[in-house]
């Protein structure tokens, strides 16, 4: 006799997933701000168990000249998947997806952005995905907004990200990889400018109720202003760090002029 199959768990009688997250909540995420020094702006994160560079360049010169517009900046995202960032080896030529995913995140950054302010330059913004487990392009896009915060470029507002949607018939915020892999799936990548809630990226890989949908904009909206406060905190932290740098410059500075002053005398 076939054994019978187990079916899967993903949010249990006390409301617990299968990692203990509740349905509500994201995966544990880092954030350090600054972490290439040739960069202009930069950011490393680990959100659960993606691993993720960014880099911000510019705003330079948009070369070739034929793709200048003189009434603002272009911003050139490129999102790129390491070869060794999942199970099996990925083909280091870009993708499909990677395109996709480096236009549409590139236009969700484009509306946070002042661009009228570089006309004839280009903004270049690269994120590298080190680790993949699910929700990278939020994530990415997440790390992203951070560099260029930090690389001082005038912006609106930040851009947070995060993925929503279904697993075993419950709605979740911040998929993992065996929620995406859940036969009755549905993936919902979504951004926003937080301060007036914004929708500035959003996409759909399967099907929904109507009832369902709108409980899921409410979710990630929740979600995206979880993340919004750890990028804020990352930011304040290094620029806090800075300061006492600063401070602590200033004081050698003047403890090394007042023994000149002394020896003079």
């Amino acid at each position: 006799m076939a054994k019978k199959e187990e079916k899967t768990e993903y949010v249990n009688k006390d409301g617990k997933r299968l990692d203990g997250r509740k349905v509500d909540e994201v995966r544990p995420i880092k954030i350090e701000v600054g972490v290439i020094e040739r960069a202009a702006g930069s950011c490393y994160m680990e959100w659960g168990q993606n691993k993720i560079l960014a880099g911000v360049y510019g705003p330079r010169e948009a070369l070739p000249k034929h793709i200048q517009n003189p009434y603002k900046s272009l911003v050139n995202y490129v999102y790129r998947m390491a070869s060794f960032s999942v199970p099996d080896r990925k083909n280091p030529k870009p993708g499909r997806r990677e395109i996709e995913i480096s236009k549409v995140s590139g236009e969700a950054l484009e509306s946070s952005i002042f661009l009228e302010n570089f006309p004839n330059m280009t903004i270049d913004v690269f994120v590298e995905i080190l680790d993949s487990n699910a929700g990278t392009r939020v994530a990415a896009l997440s790390a992203a907004s951070v560099a260029l915060v930090d690389a001082g470029i005038p912006m609106r507002d930040m851009v947070c990200a995060c993925g929503v949607g279904k697993a075993g018939g419950h709605l979740i915020a911040d998929l993992n990889k065996e929620e995406e892999d859940a036969p009755d799936a549905v993936d919902i990548p979504i951004a926003i400018l937080p301060s007036t809630e914004e929708i500035v990226l959003l996409q759909m890989d399967g099907l929904l109720q109507k009832k369902e949908w709108d409980s899921l904009v409410e979710l990630g909206i929740k979600g995206c202003k979880q993340v919004w406060e750890i990028q804020k905190a990352a930011l304040k932290k290094k620029y806090a760090e800075m300061e006492k740098d600063e401070a602590k410059a200033a004081a050698a500075k003047g403890k090394a002029e007042a023994q000149e002053t002394e020896e003079f005398q």
